[in-house]
């Protein structure tokens, strides 16, 4: 009797397992498609990428730099488009094991804080790359012609609005910790002074730039998202 339900278990965990690689391979193949197609675009991407930029020289500056950036371009755009399906597949995995409050709070959370990504992505890409070019461009262009490695740029654009779409994560956290009962909305409300001084280290740490105007923007962004937690937790009761 003991050697059947044990026997029970072990394929109960077998097909849980079967499931998760299926889900894995499903978002892997999804990825895979969805990079090759990026690759096959990349000039689109690419055009859409360098618009802040307009006027600025690239250079390639080392035999397949064209090449290689393309690939990574195209990765992590793959990874961008795709992660709204990972995430799906997750979820469907983890929540037949999840309680009907459990699932009612994690799904607004997860969409939530894939529709903040992208948010902060375009935020990024709207407001801070073209404050932190117009700086950088405009600064000693009466001395130095801007031109610019092809694969520095899109290292410096990428890079930015990647943090920017973490940075935009803030209220999730919030939310968590209010939900968990480890902070309230009036104990993070009290300490504004310290999170006005950490938005400016966590901007100067997050823009690749070293421009102000950029960090300026970025930790108003902070302070907004931070103080717009605040608010849900409270609407919440938290």
């Amino acid at each position: 009797m003991t050697k059947e339900i044990n026997q029970n278990k072990q394929m109960s965990i077998l097909e849980h397992l079967e499931e998760l690689r299926q889900r894995i391979f499903s978002a892997f193949i999804i990825f895979i498609i969805i990079t090759i197609i990026c690759f096959i675009y990349m000039k689109n991407i690419s055009y859409i990428l360098q618009q802040p930029a307009i006027g600025i020289k690239f250079l390639q500056l080392a035999p397949g730099e064209y090449l290689f950036t393309s690939i990574k371009v195209a990765i992590y755009t793959g990874l961008l488009i795709s992660s709204p399906f990972t995430i799906y597949q997750i979820t469907l995995f983890i929540l037949p094991g999840l309680t009907s409050k459990e699932s009612s709070f994690i799904i607004p959370v997860l969409l939530s804080s894939i529709i903040l990504f992208f948010t902060g992505i375009l935020f990024a890409y709207i407001i801070l790359v073209p404050a932190a070019l117009n700086f950088l461009i405009s600064y000693g262009n009466d001395i130095v012609e801007p031109i610019w490695s092809f694969e520095q740029y899109f290292n410096f654009i990428l890079l930015l609005l990647f943090s920017t779409g973490v940075a935009f994560q803030i209220p999730i956290i919030q939310i968590i910790l209010g939900i968990l009962n480890i902070f309230s909305s009036q104990q993070m409300a009290s300490y504004w002074k310290y999170i006005t001084f950490i938005s400016t280290i966590i901007a100067a740490i997050l823009t690749p730039s070293t421009d102000p105007i950029t960090q300026i923007v970025m930790s108003l962004a902070i302070l907004f998202l931070y103080t717009s937690g605040i608010l849900i937790l409270k609407t919440l009761k938290k």
